[in-house]
C-alpha cells in the first residue's frame, strides 16, 4: 500500500508540475524555422504536392495561447515555408477533427478574427519587433491582411490592402492553405539572414488560439516581441521594378431638395503611383486624388462637448501611417491625416501630393509627405500646403525617439503668405521592454503661428505595466491654451462660449491612472475574472479640478468568449459656460459645478453563435438631472453569405424646472450580402433623432481582379419622423491597379 500511495502521490505532484513546466518552457524558448529556396515551381492550388514542399522544414507543435497559455494545443498545426526569387510560399494542414461547420463570418475580405476560424501568419522583415505584416486565410479560402504597427500593442489594422494570393483545399479531417506572398508587397531588409516570425491558428469550435512561437495570454496575437525566427539560407535580394499604377474614375448625382438647388452631376479622374525605392524604402505618388469614402461613417450619438474622433480610412495615408499618425496622445495629436482636405467638415479639392516612408537603415525609419489644395472662393480659403516630417529612431532594443515637423502655410498670389501658417514641432521617446511588460512614452510638442503666443506647447507621459494576473497604467497630458493643431484632433482645448457664440482656448492638465487584476479559475465557465479602477480627472492651469471620473468595475470574461461587466461611475464636472447638455436647442444649463453618479451594466453573448449580441445599459445622473442610456446589438449570420444585425441606442434624459427633457434615438439595421469572394452589398439605416436624419446608405464592390474594385454607392437623407426627402446621391467609383 505504501508503495501504491507514494506512486500515486508522485503521478499526481508530475501531472500538477505539467504546466508549470511548459509555462517554464514557453517562456524560455526561442523556436527557429530554416527556410531555402526552392528549386522548382510551386502552383498555389492548395495541393502541397511539389518536391520542394516535402523538403521544406516543418514548423509544428503549437502553444495553446487560449483560454490558457500553459500547454500544448490541441488543435494540430504543421507548416512548411520555402521561396523563390518573387515570393514566400507558406504551406499549412490545418488539422480539424472535430464535427460541424467552421466558424465563418462572411467570404468579405478582412473578417474579424473573434468570429472566424483562421490560419494566419505574422511577418517582422526588420526583426526590430515594431512593424510587420499579417496574412491570414479562413477555410473558406477568404484573405485578411493588415499591418502591425508598435509591436501590437493594437491589434493591427485591416485597412492596408495588397496583392498577394492563396488557395484552400478541405478534407473530412483537415483544410490545407497555401500562400504566396510577393517580395513585392513588403517591405523588408535585403540584408538580414533572419526574419521574426510566428503562425497561429484559431479554431473556434474548439474554442481555441495557438501559436507557433508562445506568447502570454495578455497580449496579442500579432505581438512581435513573442516572434521566432526565420533563418533564411541567404538573404532574400531586391524585388527588381516594383511600381504600381492606381488610376480611378469617379461618376457623381446629388440632388438637393432640402435647399432646392438644381442638380449637380460631376465627375473626376486621378490616380496614386507606387515606388518601391528599394526593398525597404516607398514614394507615394497622387495627381488630383478622390479622397471620398464609398461607406460613409457611421453616426454616433454625441453627448460631450467635445468633438468625436473618426479614423482615417483612405488608403494614400495608410502605409506607415504610425509612423506620421501615432506622435502625441489619442486626443494630443499633432498630425491627423483627416483634417487635409476639408475645410469646417467641408471638402477641398487636392490637387496632388507625394509620401515617402520606410526605413532607411536597421533603426532608422523616415517619413515625409507633401500635399497641395486648391482655393474655394464660396468658403473663403486659399490654396494650402500641408507638409510633414516624421523621423523614429530605435534605441535600447525595442524603444525608439521619434520626432516630427507639421507645416500648413496659406498661397497667396501664387507666394507662401507671411501671416497664414501652423506648425508643431515634437519630440516622442517610446519605451518598450523586450518582453513588452513595460510600455511608456514622454513627449513635448510645440505650435508656431505668426502671432507668437505663449504657452503653446503640450507635454505628456504613459507608463503601462502588463502582466497574466496585474495590469496598471499610469498617464499624465499638459496642453496650453495657445497650442495650436490645425493640422491635428485637440478637442479638449476649444469649448464653445455660448455668450460669444464662438469657441474659446483653455488649458488643461489630465491624470488618468488605472488598476486591474485578472483571477484565473483552474476550471469552470469563467476563463477570468477580477476588479478594476479606472480614474479620468481633468484641471485647470490652477490645478482646480475641472471633471473628475472615477470607475470602479468588475469584469467576468467567460471561456465561451462572452463578457459581463459592471460598472460604477462617479462624476464631477465644472461648466466654464453655459451649454446646452441635450442639443436641444431649449435653455442652455448655467455655468457651475456638478456632481453625479451612474451604475453601467454590459452583457455580450457568445460570439462564436450565428445568433449573438450585446446589450449596454447606464443609469444615473446626467448634470442636475437623470439619463437613462440602453445600447443593444444584435446579429445574425447566414453562413457564410449573410448577416443581419441592428444596433438600437436610446439615451433618455430628465431634467428639472425649465431645462429641457430630451429622447435620444439611434436606430440602425444592416445587411451585408456576399454573393462570392469578391462581390459584396451592403445597406445600412441609421435613424438619428439628435440630428433629425433618415440616412439610407447602400454600397455594391465588386473586385473583378486583385485590388482593383468597382463601386457603386447610394445614399438618401430625411427628415425624422415625417420622412421628408432632404437630398439623395449616387456615386460610381472604378479603381485598377496596374503592377509594373
Amino acid at each position: 500500500m505504501t508503495r501504491v500511495k507514494f506512486r500515486n502521490t508522485l503521478l499526481a505532484m508530475l501531472l500538477l508540475s505539467l504546466p508549470i513546466s511548459v509555462q517554464a518552457q514557453q517562456s524560455e524558448v526561442h523556436r527557429i524555422v530554416k527556410i531555402k529556396e526552392a528549386l522548382g515551381e510551386i502552383t498555389i492550388d492548395g495541393v502541397l504536392d511539389e518536391s520542394d514542399w516535402s523538403e521544406a522544414e516543418y514548423a509544428k507543435d503549437f502553444y495553446q495561447k487560449y483560454p490558457a497559455d500553459t500547454s500544448l494545443a490541441i488543435t494540430k498545426t504543421a507548416v512548411r515555408i520555402t521561396y523563390d526569387n518573387d515570393n514566400i510560399y507558406i504551406g499549412a494542414i490545418c488539422y480539424d477533427e472535430l464535427e460541424g461547420d467552421y466558424v465563418i463570418q462572411s467570404l468579405k475580405r478582412d473578417f474579424d478574427l473573434e468570429v472566424s476560424d483562421a490560419f494566419l501568419v505574422y511577418l517582422d522583415p526588420f526583426s526590430d519587433h515594431l512593424n510587420g505584416f499579417s496574412f491570414g486565410v479562413n477555410p473558406l479560402g477568404v484573405q485578411r491582411e493588415g499591418l502591425i504597427e508598435g509591436g501590437a500593442s493594437f491589434e493591427e489594422g485591416s485597412s492596408w490592402d495588397n496583392k498577394w494570393f492563396s488557395e484552400v483545399r478541405r478534407y473530412k479531417d483537415s483544410w490545407i492553405v497555401e500562400i504566396s506572398i510577393p517580395f513585392k508587397t513588403i517591405r523588408y531588409n535585403k540584408d538580414l539572414s533572419s526574419w521574426g516570425i510566428n503562425f497561429a491558428r484559431i479554431d473556434l469550435k474548439r474554442n481555441e488560439v495557438s501559436v507557433w512561437s508562445p506568447i502570454p495570454i495578455n497580449f496579442k496575437t500579432g505581438a512581435l516581441a513573442f516572434t521566432g525566427s526565420l533563418a533564411w539560407d541567404a538573404p532574400p535580394q531586391e524585388a527588381g521594378i516594383n511600381i504600381s499604377l492606381i488610376p480611378y474614375a469617379i461618376g457623381n448625382g446629388a440632388w438637393d431638395f432640402e435647399n432646392s438647388t438644381p442638380d449637380d452631376y460631376g465627375g473626376n479622374v486621378g490616380g496614386d503611383a507606387k515606388i518601391a525605392l528599394s526593398s525597404s524604402l516607398n514614394l507615394d505618388l497622387t495627381i488630383n486624388p478622390d479622397f471620398s469614402q464609398v461607406e460613409v461613417d457611421r453616426q454616433q450619438t454625441n453627448l460631450t462637448r467635445f468633438n468625436l474622433f473618426f479614423p482615417e480610412k483612405r488608403q494614400f495615408f495608410i502605409e506607415n501611417s504610425d509612423l506620421f499618425g501615432q506622435f502625441g496622445f489619442r486626443q494630443i495629436r499633432p498630425f491627423f491625416s483627416r483634417n487635409i482636405g476639408l475645410h469646417n467638415g467641408m471638402p477641398i479639392q487636392i490637387m496632388g501630393g507625394a509620401r515617402l516612408s520606410g526605413k532607411v537603415s536597421k533603426s532608422t525609419r523616415i517619413g515625409i509627405m507633401s500635399l497641395q489644395t486648391s482655393s474655394n472662393d464660396s468658403l473663403g480659403v486659399e490654396s494650402q500646403n500641408y507638409g510633414v516630417v516624421a523621423i523614429q529612431q530605435t534605441l535600447f532594443g525595442n524603444s525608439y525617439l521619434g520626432g516630427i515637423f507639421v507645416n500648413r502655410h496659406a498661397i497667396e498670389d501664387d507666394k507662401f503668405s507671411a501671416n497664414d501658417y501652423n506648425r508643431i514641432v515634437g519630440l516622442d521617446f517610446n519605451l518598450v521592454t523586450k518582453n513588452s511588460k513595460w510600455r511608456g512614452k514622454i513627449f513635448y510638442h510645440h505650435s508656431l503661428t505668426s502671432q507668437e503666443l505663449s504657452n503653446g506647447f503640450t507635454h505628456g507621459s504613459w507608463l503601462m505595466y502588463d502582466s497574466k494576473r496585474f495590469f496598471a497604467m499610469w498617464n499624465h497630458e499638459y496642453v496650453g491654451e495657445n497650442y495650436m493643431a490645425e493640422v491635428g484632433f485637440v478637442p479638449r482645448n476649444q469649448q464653445y462660449n455660448s455668450e460669444i457664440d464662438a469657441f474659446e482656448s483653455v488649458s488643461y492638465y489630465r491624470l488618468e491612472p488605472m488598476f486591474q487584476y485578472k483571477i484565473y479559475p483552474k476550471s469552470g465557465p469563467i476563463n477570468y475574472h477580477g476588479p478594476a479602477l479606472y480614474i479620468n480627472n481633468y484641471y485647470d492651469v490652477d490645478f482646480k479640478s475641472t471633471d473628475r471620473f472615477y470607475m470602479p468595475n468588475y469584469k467576468i470574461n467567460f471561456r465561451n468568449t462572452a463578457v459581463f461587466e459592471i460598472h460604477y461611475h462617479e462624476y464631477f464636472t465644472k461648466l466654464i459656460y453655459d451649454f446646452d447638455v441635450t442639443y436641444s436647442g431649449g435653455t442652455p444649463l448655467p455655468a457651475g459645478n456638478y456632481d453625479y453618479r451612474s451604475v453601467l451594466v454590459k452583457y455580450e453573448s457568445n460570439k462564436r453563435k450565428k445568433l449573438n449580441g450585446k446589450l449596454k445599459a447606464i443609469y444615473g445622473g446626467f448634470y442636475n438631472g437623470t439619463k437613462l442610456t440602453v445600447n443593444g446589438d444584435l446579429s445574425y449570420r447566414m453562413q457564410p453569405w449573410g448577416i443581419f444585425s441592428v444596433n438600437i441606442e436610446q439615451n433618455k434624459i430628465t431634467m428639472p424646472d425649465s431645462f429641457p427633457d430630451a429622447s435620444i434615438w439611434l436606430i440602425g439595421p444592416k445587411i451585408e450580402l456576399s454573393f462570392t469572394k469578391n462581390m459584396f452589398f451592403t445597406t445600412f439605416f441609421q435613424y438619428n433623432t439628435q440630428m433629425d436624419n433618415v440616412n439610407i446608405n447602400a454600397r455594391f464592390q465588386w473586385r473583378f481582379k486583385p485590388m482593383s474594385d468597382l463601386y457603386i454607392v447610394y445614399t438618401d437623407n430625411y427628415y425624422s419622423p415625417k420622412f421628408g426627402i432632404k437630398n439623395r446621391a449616387l456615386v460610381i467609383k472604378l479603381i485598377y491597379w496596374i503592377s509594373v
